[in-house]
């Protein structure tokens, strides 16, 4: 069966990426409604959008179990529901003028939990969808669709935000959650058995040593977590520079930023024919190995004087851009396929969320860690740092048992 073919993964498919759109959406719309609705700072823009990642680093590996315990479609279509009721309430505190940034990191927080739960189930449930062959292809489809809600999203939210302002423009989110959540409940699919509980810190200890001792997704999960921290460094000293070395405007940094969401559309449609020709393994290394250059070329844009230095500096980073999201293309539908791939049906959840709150940890400490580097050490040197530090986990990944991995030679 071709995946065209497979309703349960179409409806799954449309349902994601309508709440994907709704979620780059919401980002700009709460920044614009905390800074000129509310009268906010860029100190409590930081602190409401933190907030929505607290229940990642706090909750994730107790969100593992709990997604294994229950019908993963059932947290979907709950988890749906709630961020669109959440983001609804948000909207009619907004316009009854009883909103304070306390109340709303506080809404943003239980936010973050649906989202949480969600996230986990979502990345959990697509084994129970499609065989396990064609998962490559199937999270390829999902990850295209999330590379162009990345690209276009915010230029949509801009518009509804200028058209009928961020508290409405959360409400069209909120929509789009419910909407989701309606065709999320009408897939049909076959229910995994009911697994068996036991003490909440054993299943935790269960999927720790699933993905610390096995032989691949242990160097997969160590290697990630420092990518993402050097991930998280680079895209705060980046923005930096574009705005301050480069003196760029904040609506040009956007369409750089979108650069990179170009490039991993490019990425994903060639994600699957990379894994059958060279392996996941080597298609995921040759992706890690490019992140470096990537961002050499974005660090080497000459200073801007004149209008042809501004042009050609921004050639530089576009194109920076654009390898950078090509190789977050390749290699996000081999590694969540292969993830999918390699671990039990009961183990799903507690694996996907383990992976993903330490990842979000992770950027929780490399974010402000890149912009203290670039106060201390200035912008240029800082990315340098975090250049060498995504070079070494290339390396790592590339000499490492992991390039060897295959995921026809796991059945």
């Amino acid at each position: 069966m071709k995946l065209r073919e497979n309703r349960s993964f179409v409806r799954f498919w449309i349902a994601s990426t309508t709440s994907s759109f709704g979620t780059y959406i919401t980002t700009l719309a709460l920044q614009v409604l905390v800074v000129s609705n509310m009268g906010g700072s860029a100190v409590h823009v930081g602190w409401v959008s933190a907030s929505r990642w607290i229940p990642y680093v706090l909750l994730g590996l107790i969100a593992g179990v709990l997604i294994d315990r229950f019908h993963r479609k059932t947290v979907l279509v709950i988890t749906d529901m709630g961020r669109g009721i959440i983001l609804t309430f948000i909207c009619l505190l907004s316009i009854t003028g009883v909103i304070s940034i306390g109340w709303l990191m506080f809404l943003l927080v239980l936010f973050g939990a649906l989202s949480l739960f969600h996230d986990s189930a979502y990345q959990s449930f697509v084994p129970q969808l499609v065989p396990r062959r064609l998962l490559t292809r199937a999270n390829a489809r999902l990850e295209q669709s999330s590379a162009v809600a990345e690209t276009s999203g915010p230029a949509i939210g801009g518009g509804l935000v200028s058209l009928i302002g961020a508290p409405f423009a959360l409400l069209f989110d909120a929509l789009s959650y419910l909407f989701s959540g309606v065709l999320m409940a009408s897939i049909k699919h076959q229910p995994l058995k009911k697994m068996k509980t036991g003490p909440l810190g054993q299943q935790i200890k269960e999927g720790l040593r699933w993905v610390y001792q096995h032989q691949y997704l242990r160097t997969l999960a160590l290697n990630t977590h420092a990518w993402f921290l050097f991930h998280s460094m680079t895209i705060t000293i980046l923005v930096s520079i574009v705005l301050i070395e480069l003196g760029f405007d904040a609506s040009l940094l956007g369409y750089i930023l979108a650069a990179a969401g170009v490039g991993a559309v490019a990425g994903t449609s060639l994600s699957p024919r990379f894994g059958v020709r060279f392996g996941v393994g080597r298609a995921m290394a040759f992706s890690r190995i490019l992140y470096g250059p990537a961002v050499i070329l974005m660090v080497l844009a000459p200073a801007v004087n004149n209008a042809d230095s501004h042009y050609i500096a921004l050639l530089f980073v576009v194109l920076g851009q654009l390898f950078y999201g090509f190789a977050m293309g390749i290699e996000g539908p081999l590694e969540m396929g292969y993830r999918q791939y390699v671990t039990p049906s009961q183990l799903q959840g507690r694996m996907n969320a383990t992976l993903r709150s330490i990842n979000r940890s992770a950027v929780v400490i490399g974010a402000p860690l890149g912009g203290a580097l670039a106060d201390g050490l200035g912008f240029t040197t800082a990315l340098w740092i975090s250049i060498t530090g995504l070079t070494l986990c290339g390396l790592w990944f590339s000499l490492s048992p992991m390039r060897n991995a295959r995921i026809e030679d796991d059945d």
